[in-house]
């Protein structure tokens, strides 16, 4: 029998509904319309079958442990109870199994002392969606009224910042735009106190391309570098950025990232609401259905779904083609080509360089030869 490469996290939408109406969101705003044909919210029993599953698929391969990641539309709309049965459902299969890491990530405008009681009482971490300060948050992230979503987001995160809740608090998810001062930005979530901040490029692809698009400007390297030059002068290191320190990793010990800036995706596998399985649901920016692979918990187990070819594709672990450019490319092993789905033209599918090329060169370049040198001064002092 072929080896399967396990998969050693999940990412569960047990909400397909939102609250918020953000303009760049790739479940709602962009190409896939699956959602509309989806429970609202997963079934209380359908958590058996899920953390069975996964339960499964960490015996089988031995893993010592697994993350499952709640998530929507905003996951909190599926009610207390709900959420309190899946997450009971899955530590219950999974001891004496493996560790299991559960995390929700939500847009932080629900977040209240029962919902932090609860995440307390089962070790449950959280994350935040922020964009920046009431202004920039508000561009893109505004209630289906048209309503400022900032306040009731500041809340939320200083109920996560009370000593009593501060471990559960994973950090914040920012989606760059770079109509806002990336410094102004970066410094507004520091004043949140995150652990972790993960500034994630906007969902785009040829066919879309983002906005300030330009192949001869690169105006997501100067936003981010911006970011990165504060962040990385600074006298104490203040908090973790995941996109720069996975870039840093690679260029000084060559091994993979543990987040997809490199040239492989991380080891995750989707599950929808109707125990679906689909790819990463950021290929939802591609075209309508792109994730989908047509294999449900019901009817198909974890290595079944890691053998499937689009899975084996989406993963890396068969050679998918990268643009010519790509190949030749000095920081092709820093970035890999980028996401899957910033790369997807409909005239040839996925056989093409990021949309984000022109940024990605010179801000993957940037920060290995600013590391490089830095390493060669200190080695230098040193001897």
């Amino acid at each position: 029998m072929e080896t399967v490469r396990p998969f050693r996290e999940w990412v569960v939408k047990v909400s397909q509904q939102c609250n918020l109406a953000c303009d760049h969101c790739y479940v709602y705003e962009l190409r896939d319309t699956s959602w509309r044909h989806k429970p609202g919210v997963i079934a209380e029993e359908s958590a058996a079958r899920l953390a069975e599953r996964v339960a499964e698929h960490a015996r089988v391969h031995g893993l010592p442990e697994v993350r499952v990641v709640l998530h929507g539309g905003e996951p909190l709309l599926a009610g207390r109870r709900r959420i309190e049965h899946i997450v009971s459902a899955l530590r219950s299969a999974l001891q004496g199994v493996s560790d299991c890491d559960i995390s929700v990530q939500c847009n932080g405008t629900l977040l209240d002392p029962e919902w932090l009681d609860l995440f307390r009482r089962y070790g449950v971490s959280v994350g935040v969606s922020l964009d920046g300060d009431r202004a920039a948050n508000d561009r893109h992230r505004r209630s289906r009224n048209g309503r400022s979503s900032y306040t009731a987001v500041l809340k939320g995160l200083e109920l996560l910042r009370r000593p009593e809740n501060r471990a559960l608090y994973s950090g914040l998810l920012c989606t760059v735009d770079i109509a806002n001062d990336p410094v102004a930005v970066y410094e507004e979530l520091l004043s949140h106190e995150p652990p972790m901040i993960d500034f994630l490029l906007p969902h785009s692809t040829w066919e879309h391309p983002p906005p300030g698009h330009d192949t001869a400007a690169t105006p997501y390297a100067d936003w981010l570098l911006a970011v990165f030059e504060r962040w990385y002068t600074a006298p104490v290191r203040e908090t973790g950025i995941r996109r720069f320190e996975n870039i840093m990793e690679l260029s000084l010990s060559g091994r993979l990232p543990s987040a997809p800036t490199g040239p492989v995706v991380s080891d995750f596998i989707v599950v929808e609401s109707d125990l679906s399985v689909e790819l990463p649901d950021n290929l939802k920016a591609a075209y309508d259905g792109a994730a989908a692979t047509g294999l449900n918990l019901l009817d198909h187990d974890f290595d079944t779904v890691a053998r499937h070819p689009s899975v084996v594709t989406a993963r890396g672990a068969e050679p998918a083609p990268l643009a010519a450019d790509c190949l030749d490319c000095p920081v092709v092993r820093l970035c890999g080509g980028g996401l899957r789905a910033h790369r997807f033209h409909p005239r040839n599918g996925f056989d093409n360089p990021s949309v984000f090329c022109a940024d990605l060169r010179p801000l993957t370049a940037h920060i290995r030869d600013r590391v490089a040198a830095d390493v060669r001064e200190l080695l230098g002092r040193a001897s």
